[in-house]
């Protein structure tokens, strides 16, 4: 099946999708779990320091990770909560 140029152009997952294999999955688990560990505590504690509550500093730093990973163009991923951005 043939995917149109705009739909590759606007969801980049189509191009690399096809080449994702069990290795690529088992070690995108591994890394997932590690980075959950630390995002958690993290998103929560950024987000009583700017005032909010708890859940919108996971709401804020879960979702541009998914979206990420379906419209962004690189397949190495570096999406997080940081001091810098929280605080402002």
């Amino acid at each position: 099946m043939r995917i149109p140029a705009a739909a590759r152009r606007y969801l980049p997952v189509l191009d690399w999708g096809r080449d994702y294999d069990k290795t690529a999955l088992s070690n995108d688990l591994i890394a997932a779990v590690i980075v959950t560990i630390m995002l958690i505590p993290q998103s929560l504690a950024y987000a009583l320091l700017a005032g909010l509550p708890p859940e919108a500093g996971l709401y804020a730093s879960i979702a541009p990770i998914l979206l990420y990973a379906v419209f962004g163009t690189s397949r190495a991923l570096a999406v997080g909560p940081v001091a810098v951005v929280s605080l402002m």
